[in-house]
């Protein structure tokens, strides 16, 4: 896999990855990972995406791995952000995916930069707070509930809880340790490389989460997939739910009994949905 960087034009810099540099043929997906994780797309898809002709690309949010903090950002920096990764690679239209907390990130770029997005894929992700008929809160786990009500609040309120707070098991499911001790054990790499940059970057990300995300999911008019488990304790279903209700023509894919993590078992079925769409736009 490739990495490098771009330089913003206001002198921040993105770490991006390239896990197939010389495929300038295949369809690129530009990944946006959840929180706290780094960029590296998602290796248990690799073959899985280049036999579906399909090219994956990611790269470090703010503050994460080798990107420059910016705090205060919003979601929709994120359209922006993706566009100069691919300018830089020479890439004009490519589809984007995003699981948990870069679900929402996923959609900002179908939303504001439609004209580079082929389609756009969330798994697991929120809604925006101001969703309006949708109890937001409701069947998170009690950790993060407090963590996002604190988030509400503010910075100092929420570093309060990050800091005092402990794990708490009961945001996963048995098909959840399953899928990190088995298939999915790539996670636990993505997360031990977010560690060394601390706690900011993932605040910015809850911050950005439950603040104005720049753009009404409603603008979206590409090809959008919602996938969510409806047992995911992390993310409630509820929230893909309201998100489908209000994306002209968005597609929701749930799945029985999955949850936050195990939700990934449907990742070649996305892969297939993405690969169409590509067809599709010729």
């Amino acid at each position: 896999m490739r990495t490098g960087f771009v330089t913003l034009l206001d002198g921040a810099a993105l770490h991006y990855y390239d896990a197939t540099p010389d495929a300038s043929d295949l369809v690129p997906i530009i990944y946006h990972h959840g929180s706290p994780n780094v960029g590296e797309p998602p290796e248990p898809l690799f073959d899985a995406a280049a036999q579906r002709g399909l090219r994956w690309i990611g790269y470090d949010r703010p503050g994460y791995g080798g990107s420059t903090a910016q705090p205060g950002r919003s979601v929709g920096q994120a359209a922006f952000d993706a566009a100069a990764v691919a300018d830089v690679l020479g890439i004009d239209r490519y589809a984007v995916l995003g699981h948990s907390g870069g679900g929402a990130h996923a959609l900002a770029c179908a939303a504001l930069t439609p004209e580079h997005v082929i389609a756009a894929v969330s798994i697991g992700g929120l809604a925006p707070l101001a969703a309006d008929g949708l109890d937001w809160f409701a069947g998170l786990y009690p950790g993060g509930e407090r963590e996002l009500r604190a988030a509400t609040q503010g910075r100092e309120a929420l570093r309060e809880v990050l800091e005092n707070g402990e794990f708490d098991p009961a945001m996963f499911t048995d098909a959840d340790w399953e899928a990190l001790n088995g298939d999915w054990a790539w996670f636990n790499r993505v997360v031990s490389l977010a560690e060394p940059a601390g706690l900011d970057p993932f605040i910015d990300d809850d911050l950005a989460s439950v603040g104005d995300w720049g753009f009404d999911p409603r603008d979206i008019a590409v090809p959008t997939l919602l996938v969510h488990g409806t047992a995911d304790r992390v993310v409630p279903a509820s929230h893909a739910r309201w998100l489908a209700e209000h994306i002209d023509g968005a597609e929701l894919l749930e799945l029985e009994g999955a949850s936050h993590i195990s939700v990934m078992s449907a990742g070649e079925m996305v892969l297939d949905w993405v690969a169409t769409r590509a067809a599709d736009k010729g």
